[in-house]
């Protein structure tokens, strides 16, 4: 909350350094403010953040070099053989992280990966934050040497704003479900299990190929990463059948 008093703009609670004009601080106390009202102060920026990261998106999406490489990617891009059922229910409805925001996500190289694993998470579970990082360094380390494998957040956080600032605090590189759109995947929404972390993984048919449950044991999430670099080693599925 600003206002101009004698010529010189004060904002309640806070010190500003005005470039030429030295420190101000008010010394009539503080606005106190609600934790609800904090919070929409804070989403408001990260809203302004993502607003920032789709504009940084369009222009690097008109860039004539990265074009060019699409153009060759798409090129030598091995075609499905059939519909990739994980594909067709998630196209249209995926975000990623970018430039600190969050953006909508191309997600056409979604149809052609034999391997994608999904990941319910939330910020608010205490596992989720544990694991999460492993995950992110896992995924840094596989995923380029691995073209044929993705991954993609579905979110149990209570609000659009956990989920985004939980994509952000550790910065997801892989594929989102919009928290918008979670209410409509109840398909996927039921391999979840019954608790998270869950880790799923499947092959281009829809096939479950490793699960972070068997049954109703819960075995972790680090069983699945392990049968991934099971498949890996030998060389994908095909070898590994």
């Amino acid at each position: 909350m600003t206002y101009q008093d004698n010529g010189t703009e004060r904002c309640f609670g806070y010190m500003f350094d005005f470039p030429g004009r030295g420190v101000f601080e008010p010394n009539f106390g503080k606005l106190e403010i609600s934790a609800q009202e904090a919070e929409r102060v804070q989403e408001t920026i990260a809203n302004m953040a993502d607003r920032k990261a789709a504009e940084a998106e369009r222009s690097r999406k008109t860039d004539a070099t990265y074009q060019s490489q699409l153009a060759r990617d798409r090129g030598v891009r091995a075609q499905p053989t059939g519909p990739n059922p994980i594909y067709e229910a998630v196209k249209g409805d995926l975000i990623r992280v970018s430039n600190g925001g969050i953006v909508h996500a191309d997600d056409e190289s979604l149809a052609s990966k034999k391997l994608i694993a999904i990941y319910f998470s939330a910020h608010w579970c205490a596992p989720c934050r544990k694991f999460t990082p492993e995950l992110v360094n896992y995924y840094n380390r596989v995923a380029p040497q691995h073209p044929e494998f993705e991954l993609i957040f579905f979110s149990f956080d209570r609000s659009n704003y956990a989920m985004q600032n939980y994509m952000r605090e550790v910065n997801m590189p892989w594929l989102a479900l919009d928290y918008q759109k979670l209410e409509s995947k109840q398909a996927i929404k039921k391999y979840a299990g019954a608790g998270i972390p869950c880790l799923v993984l499947f092959d281009s048919a829809g096939k479950v190929v490793s699960d972070s449950y068997a049954g109703t044991e819960y075995l972790g999430p680090g069983k699945v990463l392990a049968d991934l670099d099971a498949i890996f080693a030998k060389g994908g599925l095909a070898a590994n059948r």
